[in-house]
């Protein structure tokens, strides 16, 4: 992250030689395979005989600075960002641009609300959960015990019935939504997508094509989680996830209903979702921060 540091690349085919490539569906365009990173090109100087010249300089440049061997990327975990830093956007600076926000911008906000939550009412939990993008599941996902075993030795300590708090507990499933975009206005049903500028999302179901996979959350809570928004001055509003019939997508509520507790998705909305620069709107993300703490409070 520092001024100066080298990036890496993915290389990509020069349209010249793309003839081949052009007859390719968008959704075939580039292959994960093909998603090969360079990360040098000069040899390891020595007078013996090198299978892999390039590949030990990289080995030994990885060594010197971070004293990792060959042997660590057989159980490393290792993913590739974008590099860009996050840059304000528009003239008005009125907008973020930055690589995932989907769900980073959720995960702060919570976060900072948590923080700042002074002697709220009830006990307050914020869960910071691991693979939603890819099912949730793994003991760090939340299609997993984890969060519920917690829960059980908490009531344990308190000499409380879990089966009681879980049952008594309200969640919000901090997640984004797609924003209105009037380029590809064709796959959002504009009386009921949510906008850029107009506060944080409350999504009371997602699912693909309507609900199907989905948590749909009880007009009682809706009510609840609102009453508590409204009070504290909060900017939110009300939006699906796209058209019903372009397909939809899921959020980690569903799991959370699981265990019998009350949930229901709310986050910023998002422009340009997984691309590797997505877009916020500052008063969006500033309010699902008012929100997080109204409910905390």
């Amino acid at each position: 992250m520092k001024e100066g540091d080298p990036v890496f690349c993915i290389t990509d085919l020069l349209p010249h030689l793309a003839a081949d490539q052009n007859e390719r569906k968008l959704r075939d365009g580039l292959k994960g395979e093909e998603l090969n990173v360079v990360i040098g090109s000069l040899p390891f100087n020595d007078e013996a005989e090198i299978k892999e010249p390039v590949k030990l300089m990289a080995l030994k440049l990885l060594n010197d600075r971070f004293g990792i061997t060959e042997a660590d990327f057989l159980r490393a975990e290792i993913e590739m960002v974008p590099a860009q830093k996050a840059s304000d956007v528009g003239l008005d600076r009125s907008i973020i641009g930055a690589y995932g926000q989907d769900d980073r911008v959720c995960a702060y906000t919570a976060l900072m609300a948590e923080i700042d939550a002074v002697k709220p009412e009830y006990t307050t939990l914020t869960v910071l959960a691991d693979k939603e993008e890819v099912g949730s599941d793994g003991n760090t996902g939340l299609n997993s015990h984890f969060v519920l075993h917690f829960i059980e030795d908490l009531a344990e300590v308190a000499h409380a019935n879990v089966r009681t708090v879980l049952r008594n507990s309200m969640c919000l499933s901090s997640d984004v939504n797609a924003a209105y975009d009037p380029t590809f206005a064709s796959v959002y049903e504009e009386r009921n997508a949510c906008y850029l500028n107009k506060g944080c999302v409350l999504t009371k179901y997602t699912g693909v094509r309507g609900k199907a996979g989905s948590n749909d959350a009880s007009a009682e809570l809706m009510a609840k989680v609102i009453a508590m928004m409204d009070k504290e001055g909060v900017y939110w509003q009300i939006g699906e996830l796209g058209a019903v019939d372009q397909g939809g997508g899921g959020t980690i509520a569903k799991y959370v209903a699981a265990m019998d507790v009350d949930v229901v998705d709310l986050g910023v909305p998002i422009l340009s979702m997984h691309s590797p620069f997505e877009l916020s709107s500052k008063l969006d993300v500033y309010n699902t921060y008012k929100a997080f703490k109204a409910f905390y409070k």
